[in-house]
């Protein structure tokens, strides 16, 4: 899906991903599955950056929508999601880590200051203290 490459593209071109952390990742097809959405998306990272991948999964990620989010928002660790089975990794396993380490070297703060006030409100609420999210997440 070409949305998910030129979004990662991005994050490079910003300087939210460190180049030098990709590089494990060269010539290797990564598959995210949102499961509850019935949807598949493959990349590979070349040289050139991210690109929409033809090719069988090197690694396959799966979870909900709310358990991408909670990963990617930080709300909860990829060790925790994987132990309580809301994350599925299958394939090669070590490249999946690499793509652990790759999420945990973004720099969201950074992220958040470029995005509208809106949305940079939505992404820093908090759990409240019964462990509620806010809706959709």
């Amino acid at each position: 899906m070409r949305p998910l490459a030129l979004a990662l593209n991005a994050g490079i071109a910003l300087g939210l991903v460190p180049r030098d952390s990709l590089e494990p990742l060269r010539g290797k097809t990564i598959s995210l599955d949102v499961t509850d959405l019935g949807l598949e998306v493959r990349v590979e990272y070349a040289a050139s950056g991210f690109r929409p991948s033809p090719h069988r999964p090197d690694v396959t990620i799966r979870s909900s929508v709310s358990g991408f989010l909670a990963l990617l928002l930080r709300r909860e660790d990829a060790d925790t999601l994987f132990f309580s089975r809301r994350l599925v990794m299958t394939g090669d396993t070590d490249l999946g880590l690499v793509v652990k380490n790759v999420l945990d070297a973004i720099d969201w703060h950074q992220m958040k200051r470029g995005l509208p006030p809106p949305l940079r409100a939505l992404l820093s609420r908090r759990p409240t203290a019964t462990g509620s999210r806010p809706p959709g997440l």
